[in-house]
């Protein structure tokens, strides 16, 4: 599912304008984004959340150049589903 597919869905469901909801979902994502650069993790209740990891600094070798380097310290957003959301996705998903 696309975010133009998240729209449309949201539009047909609410009858809100398209225009709208996508101004909504792009500032909902913008103050994510934001508040993940800022360090602040971001929580919504029954879905999960946005977290800040922190990766420590390690040694990696270039095979290629048969070489070694430090991969300095450094963040990375992740996402953490709520327990509740992936107990659904569990019971739904078909296999």
């Amino acid at each position: 599912m696309t975010k133009a597919d998240i729209v449309n869905e949201i539009s047909k469901t609410t009858g809100i304008e398209k225009i709208t909801v996508q101004r909504t979902v792009e500032a909902l994502m913008d103050s994510v984004k934001e508040s993940l650069q800022k360090g602040n993790n971001v929580y919504l209740r029954g879905f999960g959340s946005f977290i800040v990891k922190k990766r420590a600094e390690k040694t990696a070798r270039n095979i290629s150049k048969n070489t070694t380097i430090i991969i300095p310290e450094h963040f990375i957003p992740a996402f953490k589903p709520a327990k509740t959301f992936v107990i659904q996705v569990k019971s739904n998903v078909s296999e």
